[in-house]
């Protein structure tokens, strides 16, 4: 392998979870506008919905997640009630929507208790259209699942379990603080399958602190005797002046960018020499789960958690730091608990910021999704489709050609493809398209 991918993975770009990404959210969006945007949606419009537990029991070292550790029930269960409330909120503008997706995230959201997450979704069943479709997941620390947790989750009509594991190796878990053993797992993964919560998914990570080839490998292996339907593969961001508690892994320990490089590479080689199907830059699925048919169908999406087969018109994020997406632009709800509590104590939504979209902004979105899901683009059509056929999208060919160069990507005319070698480099790709990324001054993850 040349040095030039090598350089090319030491670059940084966003994770094009979103476009325009978040470090473009301005205070230009609050929640009068937020509000007008909701009462806006048609009647028929499906929805999805994001909601975030930013508590732990512990802090793991890599955490990137907005989340805090709390030692007592008063401020948790002070949070539930509010949760609670910024759905009356949200649905006193925007219910009897169907909703087709339920999220819970982290933090934990399992730490809020079972009679508190099951207040949460009783309200949200009372102001909004569920069916037998609606998918409802949930993110666990397998930890801290427990029977009486399963039976609760199942009442809720929970769906899908995440469970986040990130490396099994014993001397990685040390290094970033977060033991769990197999049987841990394990057993977490049964008590679920017990209740009926079937649909499983497994977080694993690479490019951790003391990380092997071998680690990885291992891990893979390991995971896939769970037999879950979907895996996650992230690599570590590590961004100690954004998130302090990184500063407690030492640079040192850390792998190389040509090394991280080689672990992705080998965790992907391992998944698929047990029969699942690469989705995406990062994930990983069974040939016969959803997300693997939406991917050989073109209907894969990208949002917030990932990739995903929600099709909802609208992303509704609920919780402090929650971010959601309507028609018309991106919101975000005050980061701080106290700032997202103070407003919904007054009975206001809790957006401190958000973005508006263009037209321009729009069929960007559009091409860095199709990249980042299905690793090809066809411009001209895009274009078309977005009645914008005047755009000849020079400077953005020209920004790739390097990447082509490399044989990372192909470009015949203006259609665009990712070879398999550039899969890893697939956000760079994305990045050329980015009108607002010279503009700003937000540092963000190494590319591989």
């Amino acid at each position: 392998m040349s040095d030039t991918p090598i350089l090319l993975a030491e670059r940084t770009v966003p994770r094009y979870t979103s476009y325009p990404t978040a470090p473009h959210f301005s205070a230009d969006v609050g929640p009068d506008q937020y509000g007008a945007w909701l009462e806006a949606l048609p009647p028929d419009a499906t929805l999805s919905i994001y909601l975030h537990v930013p508590f732990c029991a512990s802090m793991c070292w890599y955490c990137g997640c907005h989340t805090k550790v709390v030692r007592r029930r008063e401020p948790v269960e002070a949070y539930a009630r509010r949760l609670v409330r910024e759905v009356e909120l949200i649905g006193e503008r925007a219910g009897g929507r169907r909703i087709v997706h339920i999220h819970w995230g982290g933090g934990t959201p399992n730490m809020l208790g079972g009679a508190e997450m099951l207040k949460v979704t009783e309200t949200l069943k009372a102001l909004f259209r569920f069916d037998a479709a609606t998918e409802h997941a949930v993110e666990l620390d397998p930890r801290q699942v427990t029977p009486a947790l399963v039976e609760t989750l199942a009442k809720m009509g929970v769906t899908r379990a995440s469970l986040g594991v990130q490396d099994f190796s014993a001397h990685v878990q040390e290094a970033i603080g977060r033991v769990q053993p197999f049987n841990v797992v394990e057993q977490s993964v049964a008590l679920l399958r017990g209740v009926g919560i079937d649909k499983l998914n497994v977080d694993l990570m690479y490019g951790l602190p003391k990380q092997t080839l071998r680690d990885v490998r291992r891990t893979v292996l390991l995971a896939e005797a769970l037999k879950p339907h979907r895996l996650a593969l992230f690599g570590y961001a590590h961004v100690p002046w954004f998130k302090s508690h990184q500063k407690l892994i030492h640079d040192t320990d850390l792998p190389s960018p040509a090394e991280r490089l080689e672990q992705a590479e080998t965790a992907h080689e391992t998944l698929a020499g047990v029969g699942y199907v690469p989705i995406g830059l990062d994930h990983f699925a069974r040939p016969d789960d959803e997300l693997a048919v939406a991917a050989r169908t073109g209907r894969l999406h990208r949002n917030f958690q990932g990739y995903t087969t929600d099709e909802a018109d609208a992303l509704l994020g609920i919780g402090a730091s929650s971010i959601g997406r309507v028609p018309q632009g991106f919101i975000q709800n005050a980061p701080d608990i106290a700032g997202w509590s103070r407003a919904i104590d007054a009975g206001q939504l809790a957006t401190v910021r958000g973005i508006a979209v263009s037209a321009d902004d729009k069929l960007r979105a559009s091409i860095i999704e199709r990249l980042m899901c299905d690793f090809s683009v066809d411009l001209d059509k895009v274009a078309a489709s977005a009645g914008a056929d005047d755009l000849t999208f020079g400077e953005e060919l020209t920004a790739l050609a390097p990447l082509a160069s490399q044989g990372l990507i192909e470009i015949a005319g203006r259609q665009i493809a990712i070879t398999e070698a550039g899969r890893p480099f697939v956000r760079l790709a994305a990045a050329a398209f980015d009108t607002y990324l010279a503009k700003g001054k937000a540092r963000h993850s190494l590319a591989v």
